[in-house]
């Protein structure tokens, strides 16, 4: 349903986006997961047609964004970072104009108003004008109207950025209704949460590469039997020397992070280790996406 071959993106001498790959399946969640600046947003415009790649292609439903993308847009829904609401409408007149844009009318588009309003919990607040939503409220408005038109793919780019908790669960829980309706979808995020817990697959992306890409399993076996233990405290008086036998991530006078093999067994000794420093806070944390992201990058995903 949504395919990137060999996708780049070129500004001057920066490489925004380099030879990206991937294919997404109907029914699929694939999340693009990175930091702000990774390169998730330059991949979606160049997939939604708001930007042409270098080179490389870039197709949904089987039609060329390049070279036929009137009939790829007729297929794809997009949620852009940046809202694209006409604030002095009500939420119900933003939502008529967008269909009526998508090419829907009468009953149909009623009933779909009426559909995508209950599903992002704003069927009380139609009637007001959009300015006076908060600022969840006019995301989950934002995406019911990229939805409106029942796209068979859908392109979120950082939806939830700056919402409240209850409407990044009706975007969460609408994700996974799309999910289940057939929808391909892609979801970029630096929130590895969300992506763990929306995503089929998930591609790693940073400096406009992908460095990893698998299902949520392939790619915490990436990670061994290594847990990341995190130490704050007072280091000046010591150094890397006491963690010789470790993959030291990190070493600064007010934090430590390094890698250990079955951390839950060997933290005594390894506490033991700082008896002369002033330790304020121990974390461990297994395996995960974000432990991933800092192997391959060096960095954490809101460094």
């Amino acid at each position: 349903m949504i395919k990137i071959q060999s996708l780049t993106k070129r500004y001057g001498e920066l490489l925004a986006a380099e030879n990206i790959s991937f294919e997404v399946q109907a029914g699929e969640v694939f999340g693009l997961l990175g930091p702000n600046g990774a390169g998730k947003s330059t991949t979606i415009n160049c997939l939604s047609g708001l930007l042409s790649p270098t080179s490389g292609e870039a197709s949904i439903n089987g039609h060329p964004m390049v070279g036929d993308g009137l009939a790829a847009k007729r297929s794809l829904g997009l949620v852009p970072q940046d809202l694209a609401l006409y604030e002095d409408l009500t939420g119900q007149e933003n939502l008529n104009f967008w269909g009526q844009a998508y090419g829907l009318s009468g009953a149909a588009l009623n009933q779909r108003i009426e559909t995508v309003l209950e599903q992002v919990g704003l069927t009380d607040r139609q009637k007001d004008r959009v300015e006076t939503y908060s600022g969840g409220m006019k995301r989950r408005l934002n995406f019911a109207c990229a939805i409106l038109h029942e796209p068979k793919a859908l392109l979120l780019d950082e939806p939830t950025v700056g919402v409240d908790p209850q409407s990044r669960e009706h975007l969460l829980n609408a994700v996974n209704d799309l999910k289940a309706q057939g929808t391909a979808v892609i979801y970029t995020s630096h929130y590895m949460e969300e992506v763990e817990r929306l995503s089929d697959r998930v591609a790693i992306i940073d400096k406009g590469r992908i460095m990893a890409m698998g299902t949520i399993d392939e790619l915490r076996q990436q990670m061994g039997e290594k847990d990341l233990i995190v130490l704050k405290g007072d280091f000046s008086e010591v150094d890397e020397s006491l963690l010789a036998d470790f993959d030291v991530l990190e070493w600064s006078d007010e934090q430590v992070r390094f890698w250990c093999a079955h951390a839950a067994s060997k933290l005594s000794d390894l506490l033991a280790r700082f008896k002369d420093c002033r330790i304020k806070e121990t974390a461990v944390k297994q395996a995960n996406l974000e432990s991933l992201f800092i192997k391959l990058t060096g960095r954490a995903l809101r460094d």
